[in-house]
């Protein structure tokens, strides 16, 4: 009898709160369920492999487009697609949304203090540098001069050589090392090389940018654990997910000290300057080694993860809309004709004249942003303009992969890949930067703005004009996850020559 009271009161102690938990769950004002103690963790748990199509779900459906995101051992979180909000955000109330101490701390092993993840003087002096070479003509014509000279001595002669053999071609893959290629020309004056038969040393370029794609997943995972602490506990204990981290940060870091030791090296045996970004950087006296490898992480994710995830998701909505390839070949061709160069490549004039590929493109960057999610944090107490609080130290968020699926920014025809929406008598008409917020907005709007655009219309034009390709994927790719949104098994193809005649 002692036994069975006993063993009663344990069941009643275990099963009571359950129960408690279950009765007194309710949804919340997003449309989540709200536990109590738990809050919305077991709801994150369920969903953590569809994140984005599930925070676009409740966010598309809210009269706000605005959800708070609760789960125990992780900042308050609030996530917004609503253009007032974000205006208020990146802009109004600019001061009040750094990025914050936490927030610097999840990315600093990897993204350390760039550009992307420093606040105050440190971003501010950063910024200055950059918009000072950005406006620069001579870069401007750098970067054409670069992107021109790897899409006629790497790209094609790679394609033409897929062409003769008949093989698959993973086109995000190529995307990569060609935007890995230009950056590292145009932001450090290094030329690994990546597109091409011959390399200097193949296996080191090879390691770093495998080492790269693998930190900048990891440390994105790193928002996505149930619990704040469970990867601090597994960094200290080196284990897991964070030992692959540390593993694969130790090969990019190798590899960035060697350009910066080079650089420096190069210098001081011609003094002269130079038209590369880092050299900019690298010039100014109290610039560490340290401070330099965060210099370079941050250009490398700007010019090559972003401008290769657009492209990669660009030519997989091309290839299911042949009526809007049609239109941007129609496009290309007609300014060809008017060309003076004979390798078929297009000067910065021309390229700012295909308003169709343009609004292709930025059509596409809606659909799939590179940057898909960003995250500040608040400073003080506030309140956003649709009226949701916000209390200081939580992670504020607005998701550019939701606003671009929600009917009220864009209309019914939203889930459409639709470039004519850019559109008024043919002329490419740019939207309000708080609904498309690809390239951010307010002070930090990105300064490389132009420079994509430059480099994917370009590729695009004389890819399209030289080729044609099928992809072998038929269903939906699968999203990774990253620092920016990536294919999963990336884009195989397959391509062969254009005919000549004009559609």
């Amino acid at each position: 009898m002692v036994l069975f009271i006993f063993f009663a009161s344990i069941s009643v102690l275990i099963i009571f709160p359950i129960l408690f938990i279950f009765l007194k769950m309710k949804p919340n004002k997003s449309g989540l369920t709200s536990y109590p103690i738990l809050g919305n963790l077991p709801d994150l748990i369920k969903n953590g492999h569809r994140f984005l199509p599930w925070i676009t779900e409740i966010l598309s459906t809210t009269p706000t487009n605005t959800m708070a995101l609760h789960v125990p051992t992780q900042p308050r979180q609030i996530l917004t697609s609503n253009p007032r909000n974000v205006e208020y955000i990146l802009k109004t109330n600019f001061q009040n949304y750094p990025k914050g101490e936490l927030a610097n701390f999840i990315f600093k092993d990897f993204l350390g203090d760039g550009i992307f993840n420093s606040d105050g003087e440190l971003w501010h002096s950063q910024r200055k540098t950059t918009s000072f070479e950005f406006n620069k003509r001579s870069l401007r014509n750098f970067v054409t001069e670069t992107v021109t000279f790897e899409i006629l001595y790497r790209l094609i002669p790679l394609l033409d050589v897929t062409v003769e053999k008949e093989t698959v071609l993973d086109l995000q893959d190529v995307l990569q090392r060609f935007a890995f290629d230009n950056i590292c020309k145009v932001a450090f004056d290094f030329d690994p090389a990546t597109l091409s038969e011959v390399r200097v040393d193949q296996n080191i370029p090879e390691k770093f940018m495998t080492a790269f794609d693998d930190s900048a997943e990891l440390i994105t995972g790193r928002f996505l654990e149930p619990a704040i602490f469970f990867w601090r506990i597994k960094r200290f204990l080196n284990i897991g997910k964070e030992r692959r981290l540390k593993e694969s940060i130790k090969v990019v870091n190798e590899f960035a000290l060697d350009i910066i030791r080079s650089k420096k090296s190069n210098q001081h045996a011609t003094p002269s300057c130079s038209n590369d970004i880092l050299s900019r950087f690298t010039a100014k006296e109290d610039s560490t080694e340290p401070f330099l490898r965060d210099v370079i992480f941050n250009f490398l994710i700007a010019g090559r993860q972003t401008t290769s995830s657009a492209l990669t998701w660009f030519f997989w909505l091309l290839s299911s809309n042949p009526d809007v390839e049609l239109k941007i070949l129609q496009e290309i061709r007609s300014i060809k004709r008017y060309a003076n160069d004979d390798n078929g490549m297009f000067d910065f004039d021309q390229l700012r004249e295909m308003n169709y590929l343009h609004a292709a493109i930025s059509e596409s960057l809606r659909l799939y942003p590179p940057v898909y999610i960003d995250t500040q944090t608040a400073a003080s107490n506030d309140v956003l303009p649709d009226g949701t609080h916000v209390k200081k130290g939580t992670f504020v968020s607005y998701c550019a992969y939701a606003m671009g699926r929600t009917e009220s920014i864009w209309g019914s025809d939203y889930h459409e890949f639709k470039p004519e929406r850019w559109l008024v008598d043919g002329v490419f008409q740019p939207q309000s930067p708080f609904k498309f917020t690809v390239f951010h907005a307010g002070p930090r709007t990105c300064l490389g703005k132009e420079m994509a655009y430059i480099q994917m219309k370009s590729i695009v034009a004389c890819f399209l004009d030289k080729f044609e390709y099928v992809v072998e994927k038929q269903s939906p790719p699968e999203v990774v996850l990253s620092i920016t949104l990536r294919m999963k098994g990336g884009l195989p193809v397959r391509i062969k020559k254009r005919g000549d005649a004009t559609p």
